[in-house]
């Protein structure tokens, strides 16, 4: 999961998407434009990806916030998905 999580800018909503479906679909639901996650999550085209996606980012608030001790909005952790490159468009970087 850390190899998942380290090739997708250390992105958790990614890794999340990648560990479901598969690193390559994870780069090219990018879009052209930083993204909130919770749009990215929102716009994953299979349902039981977009599922998980959401349970697995709810959860690790509480896991966070047990670990840190310190609570952080969903919001805040979601973050912002950068934009795909062109490699990714094109399927360059596909394992």
């Amino acid at each position: 999961m850390r190899l998942v999580l380290e090739s997708l800018d250390n992105h958790p909503v990614l890794a999340s998407a990648a560990y479901n479906a598969g690193p390559g679909r994870a780069r090219r639901w990018r879009a052209e434009r930083p993204l909130e996650g919770a749009i990215y999550a929102e716009t994953i085209p299979f349902s039981e990806t977009r599922d998980y996606v959401k349970k697995v980012m709810n959860n690790s608030i509480y896991y966070a916030a047990l670990f840190d001790g310190k609570p952080q909005t969903l919001k805040n952790r979601l973050g912002v998905i950068a934009p795909r490159t062109g490699g990714e468009v094109r399927g360059e970087d596909l394992p």
